[in-house]
């Protein structure tokens, strides 16, 4: 979701064609869609009533993915569209006196704004880490199988057992922290040598 959405955030940011408002509005639209929503029309399309449903997916890790990728994208295209675009606005006249390709102008800019890219991955990150509703949903909660720890938290919490749903609630939050000081500070080190 992290690289289709940088693609379609870049494409929308350089880019001028007809319907772009349009789109523009779905994309932003997108980033408040409700997770039991998209888990509900994920979980239409694989159900074996659905269009679907011959594929078996439903209740697996691969309906769990499609549902998250489904809710990062708009965030992770919307965000990095903004970022490249002030970026693109920046360069728009330098790009047109070279003539630079589309593609060219695209990968120029996406490596040029990677320092604030990584925060918006890190953006998807962290809503794909808080996403309960949609996999739920569309993976069932089955023990062994589909059962990841915030609907874990959720089930525990349900049942009344508060030092597992806690536990696990600081081991999650443990792991994000982590995952957020390291590429921080991955981002630092690059920035330090990048202008040394």
């Amino acid at each position: 979701a992290g690289l289709i959405g940088l693609s379609i955030g870049a494409l929308l940011a350089v880019t001028r064609f007809p319907g772009r408002g349009v789109a523009l509005v779905v994309v932003n639209s997108m980033m408040g869609l409700p997770p039991v929503v998209v888990g509900l029309i994920i979980y239409m399309l694989l159900s074996n009533a659905g269009p679907l449903g011959f594929l078996g997916l439903l209740y697996t890790p691969t309906a769990m993915i499609i549902a998250q990728a489904v809710l990062i994208l708009p965030i992770i295209a919307a965000l990095s569209r903004q970022v490249i675009e002030d970026l693109h606005n920046e360069y728009a006249d330098q790009f047109r006196s070279f003539c630079v390709p589309t593609g060219r102008m695209m990968a120029e800019l996406l490596w040029d704004a990677r320092y604030s890219l990584l925060t918006v991955m890190l953006a998807g990150l962290g809503r794909a880490m808080a996403e309960v509703g949609a996999v739920i949903i569309v993976g069932g909660n089955i023990n062994h199988l589909t059962r990841v720890m915030t609907t874990t938290i959720a089930l525990e919490t349900s049942k009344g057992d508060l030092a597992l749903a806690l536990g696990l609630g600081v081991v999650l939050l443990t792991i994000a922290l982590t995952i957020n000081a390291a590429v921080m500070g991955l981002n630092a080190t690059a920035k330090r040598q990048a202008y040394a």
